[in-house]
C-alpha cells in the first residue's frame, strides 16, 4: 500500500518505491510533519521533533504551561496565521467580522483510489497501466466554518507525491482568501542549498545555487505568467549534492500564472519550503458554500543526485501529465520557415520551401509568425489570429491543401 495509516488513524505514511513522507495529528490536533526522504518503515517518527523550553514563544491554550509546545517552532503541514506561528503562513483568511486569525486543526481523513482531479486545472492523472492513490486530510478552522482539505497524491513507481489544497466555506457568510499556497514542507534538520532557474527573454532557465539561511530565499512572478525571469520549479539539496550523488528534493508547480516559491531557516534550524500562487494581487471572495482549489505541486525526492531526480520527473510528466496523440508517438521531422523568411513571405515562397524540404525527406512544414493580421514586424498584429489572405494569396486552407498534396503535414505558429 502506498498510503499507510496507523491503527489510531492519526499517523500517515506515504510510500513510493524509493521515498517516504510522514505526518501525524498530535494530541492538540495540530498536523505535524515528521519526515520526507529516503524510504523507511512506516513507524511513528514523532521523536524526531526536538522539544525544549522555547521561552517567549506563544503557546496555544490547549498546551497550558507546557513551555516546550509552540506553533512557532513545530513542523506543520498547514501553518495558519495570527495564532502564534510567526513564520510564513500557508493559508490566510479574512472573516466576515474583519478578523484574520486562521487556526487549523485535524478533523478527519479519507483514502481514495486513483489520482485526484482539480476542476479547471491540470493535474497528474492515472493511466490504464498505473493508478495512483490519494490521501485527503480535512482540517477545520477553529473559529469559523472554513474547512481545508489537504490532497496528497502518490505515484509510487515514479517516486512523486503531488500536493494541493481545497478551501471550503461551509458557513453562511463570505470569507476572503488573502493567501492560498499549495504546499508547505518543514524540514526538521540539515543545511541545504536551493537551486532555482532565473533568466530573461532568449536566455531562460539559468541555474543559480544558494545556501538556505535565516534570511528568506524566494523566487516568483507577478507578471501574470510564470515568466522567462523565474521558472516555477526549484530543488532543495544537500550542499554536497551533485548530478550523481546526494539527497535532493524537487518542487515543480503545474501552473503558468503568478507564483511564489522559497525556503527559509527558522530560529531553531528548521527549514520551511513553500510553493503556490503568489499572494501579491491575490484576493478571492469565497462565498457561502463555495470551494477554492489551488494548483498542483509535484514533489519528488532522489538520493541519487540531480540525474535521478530528473529521470523521476521525466517519467511522471511523460506518463501522467502529457496527453494527446503524440504522447508516445515519434515526432515528425519538420522545417520551420522563420529563419528563411522572417515576416517577408507569400504563398509561393512557403510552397517552394515545402517542395525542397519534401525532397530531403522532411515530413512537416510549420508556418511561423506573420501569417495573420497586419503582422509585418514585431510592432503590430500579435493576437489578431485572422489569416492575412492578401499576403497569403488565398486562404489558409488552400495553402494547407498544397502542403498536404506533397505528402507533408502542415502546422501553424501561435
Amino acid at each position: 500500500m502506498a498510503i499507510q495509516i496507523s491503527s489510531d488513524g492519526r499517523t500517515f505514511t506515504l510510500q513510493t518505491e524509493k521515498s517516504s513522507y510522514q505526518m501525524m495529528a498530535d494530541a492538540h490536533d495540530v498536523l505535524l510533519h515528521l519526515y520526507y526522504g529516503r524510504k523507511i518503515a512506516a513507524e511513528n517518527l514523532e521523536e524526531r521533533i526536538f522539544r525544549s523550553d522555547v521561552g517567549f514563544a506563544g503557546n496555544p491554550p490547549e498546551a497550558g504551561e507546557d513551555r516546550t509546545y509552540s506553533l512557532d517552532v513545530l513542523p506543520q503541514e498547514l501553518p495558519g496565521s495570527g495564532v502564534g506561528d510567526y513564520r510564513e503562513d500557508m493559508v490566510r483568511l479574512y472573516h466576515a467580522d474583519g478578523s484574520c486569525a486562521a487556526d487549523f486543526r485535524f478533523e478527519s481523513y479519507e483514502v481514495q483510489e486513483g489520482a485526484y482531479r482539480i476542476p479547471g486545472l491540470p493535474a497528474a492523472y492515472d493511466t490504464g497501466e498505473e493508478k495512483g492513490e490519494t490521501l485527503v486530510i480535512t482540517m477545520r478552522e477553529t473559529a469559523s466554518a472554513v474547512k481545508v482539505k489537504l490532497y496528497y497524491g502518490v505515484f509510487e513507481k515514479e517516486n512523486v507525491i503531488t500536493r494541493t489544497v481545497c478551501i471550503e466555506n461551509q458557513g453562511k457568510e463570505a470569507v476572503i482568501l488573502d493567501k492560498a499556497l499549495s504546499c508547505n514542507v518543514d524540514f526538521l534538520f540539515g543545511n541545504w542549498d536551493l537551486i532555482y532557474f532565473e533568466g530573461r527573454h532568449a536566455m531562460e532557465r539559468i541555474p543559480e545555487r544558494v545556501p538556505v539561511r535565516h534570511a528568506k530565499v524566494e523566487i516568483g512572478s507577478i507578471r501574470g505568467t510564470s515568466s522567462h525571469q523565474y521558472n516555477p520549479a526549484m530543488i532543495l539539496c544537500d550542499p554536497a549534492a551533485t548530478e550523481d550523488f546526494g539527497s535532493c528534493y524537487g518542487f515543480c508547480f503545474a501552473y503558468s500564472g503568478n507564483f511564489v516559491a522559497g525556503a527559509q531557516k527558522d530560529q531553531r534550524g528548521l527549514t520551511r519550503v513553500q510553493m503556490g500562487i503568489h499572494p501579491v494581487q491575490f484576493r478571492y471572495t469565497l462565498a457561502a458554500g463555495e470551494a477554492f482549489f489551488a494548483p498542483q505541486v509535484l514533489m519528488s525526492y532522489s538520493s541519487e543526485g540531480f540525474t535521478g531526480l530528473t529521470h523521476q520527473y521525466h517519467d511522471l510528466i511523460r506518463e501522467h501529465i502529457c496527453r494527446g496523440a503524440y504522447k508516445h508517438a515519434k515526432r515528425p521531422v519538420l522545417i520551420n520557415n522563420w529563419e528563411a523568411t522572417y515576416f517577408d513571405f507569400d504563398k509561393e515562397k512557403i510552397v517552394k520551401i515545402a517542395q525542397q524540404a519534401h525532397e530531403l525527406g522532411i515530413e512537416m512544414l510549420v508556418l511561423d509568425d506573420g501569417w495573420f493580421g497586419k503582422r509585418d514586424s514585431d510592432n503590430s498584429g500579435l493576437g489578431d489570429w485572422y489569416t492575412n489572405e492578401k499576403k497569403m494569396d488565398g486562404t489558409m486552407g488552400e495553402l494547407g491543401d498544397e502542403i498536404h498534396a506533397l505528402g507533408m503535414k502542415f502546422g501553424l505558429w501561435f
